[in-house]
């Protein structure tokens, strides 16, 4: 496939790179010289420096021979017309990102596909969706959920309380006879180094361990991670940004009680009127004597989205210090996730790489119809389709000849979520979850072709 990325900053260079383990025919186009040698000296990809928008720059990127057409600059503008360009000159599709929240949630009434704009994809959405599922599941620190939570992915580290700290995986599934959970991934306290959980694998101290996951199956977890459900009624949001601003009117309406702080006194006054199920203050989130006065101890989670990383993670900090149940804090710079959990921060989340993946998503939806990279390590998730002459259907899980460093995570059938065993047979229409080392993927997109 053919595919044009417009944009090598973050969301650019993470989308060419996991196509780039597919050998995928990609040109990344960028104005900025220094990020465009930085991807051609680590990637196998074609770049060429220029504006996304000059026809000639197109047209040297073979446009017109494309499949697909990503726009991921850091302007709307040029990604929206980029688009319509590409379109124009011949390209069979396009995906456009976007800041404005209006157009997505108007995207069937502004007809942008009309345009020659086949998908927005904006990252603040995306993150203020993200938010919201954090503190749905609480007590896990990061989440995703599968065919609308058919299948459901936790995140969480494992305290020194917790029952199977000590016991290898085997032994712990015998906690609970009826299985409803399968450990996909985990990373060691200390160091960076992803472990794909086999049988004998031990679970330790400290370990930041996923799992994949049945409705009822997240009680389970509750239960055998020493964790504990919390009840989450009283939100404080630093930061007045997109992010802040979508995520209190979402948690508003969902009669959450939210305190918004705003630095910036006109942007106070605005959000206050356009957000009146909110208490929105004017003030300095940095100053800790105002968010005493504002009774931040009271305070069931706090999320920190103001457009600078550092404030956000010391904020955050001096909420933990508050024994505040819940902290989010919003990071622009993805090397700050190998920070998180060592400093106490539940969970950091970032814009970009929640937009790669969902345009990833997006660009592999004939076999792939998800794909997800887990916070601070090196393994990917993906969702597959199963079709009637992939090599997997009919067979056990048993006998599939399956990389080492990957792992079948579950199956929904029928809408059903199921953690499938060894004994299990995947049938034509099955979507199988699975959690890999990235350079595994070309390996295992095979076996489900």
């Amino acid at each position: 496939m053919k595919i044009i990325i417009a944009g090598a900053g973050e969301v650019g260079f993470h989308l060419a790179k996991l196509l780039s383990y597919e050998s995928q025919n990609i040109t990344l186009i960028d104005t900025n010289k220094e990020s465009l040698a930085y991807a051609d000296n680590h990637l196998d990809i074609r770049v060429l420096r220029g504006d996304a928008t000059s026809i000639a720059i197109l047209k040297d990127a073979s446009v017109q021979d494309s499949e697909l057409v990503i726009g991921v600059t850091s302007s709307e503008t040029t990604n929206l017309t980029l688009c319509m360009l590409a379109k124009q000159l011949g390209c069979k599709r396009t995906i456009a990102r976007i800041s404005n929240t209006e157009f997505v949630d108007n995207k069937e009434l502004l007809k942008f596909s009309e345009l020659g704009i086949d998908e927005l994809i904006s990252p603040e959405e995306l993150a203020a969706t993200e938010i919201q599922l954090l503190l749905n599941k609480s007590a896990f620190n990061d989440t995703y959920e599968f065919e609308e939570g058919a299948l459901i992915m936790v995140g969480v580290s494992l305290p020194k309380s917790a029952p199977f700290v000590g016991k290898m995986v085997k032994e712990a599934a015998n906690v609970f006879p009826e299985l409803h959970f399968m450990p996909i991934a985990l990373q060691r306290l200390g160091t960076q180094y992803t472990v794909i959980p086999r049988g004998d694998t031990y679970f330790k101290e400290g370990d930041q361990v996923y799992f994949i996951t049945v409705k009822e199956g997240v009680d389970e977890l509750y239960k055998l991670t020493g964790k504990k459900k919390e009840d989450i009624k009283n939100v404080m949001i630093l930061g007045g940004s997109k992010v802040g601003y979508k995520t209190a009117r979402d948690l508003c309406s969902k009669r959450f009680n939210v305190k918004l702080i705003e630095k910036n006194k006109e942007k106070a006054f605005d959000l206050a009127d356009d957000l009146p199920n909110a208490l929105v203050i004017n003030g300095d989130g940095r100053n800790v004597e105002l968010l005493d006065e504002e009774s931040l101890e009271s305070m069931d989670a706090f999320i920190a989205v103001t457009g600078n990383s550092e404030t956000n993670i010391m904020s955050c900090l001096v909420a933990k210090s508050k024994h505040i149940k819940k902290t989010i804090a919003l990071v622009e710079n993805m090397d700050y996730f190998q920070l998180s959990h060592s400093i106490g921060i539940d969970t950091l989340i970032n814009k970009k790489l929640l937009a790669a993946n969902n345009i990833f998503r997006h660009i592999r939806k004939g076999e792939v119809v998800a794909l997800m990279r887990l916070n601070n390590l090196n393994a990917e998730i993906l969702e597959f389709i199963v079709k009637r002459d992939s090599k997997v259907t009919g067979s056990t899980i048993r006998e599939l000849n399956f990389p080492k460093n990957a792992t079948i995570g579950g199956v929904v059938r029928d809408g059903e979520g199921i953690i499938a065993l060894g004994g299990f047979v995947i049938k034509e229409g099955d979507r199988v979850v699975v959690c890999c080392h990235p350079e595994q993927i070309p390996k295992i997109e095979r076996m489900f072709l």
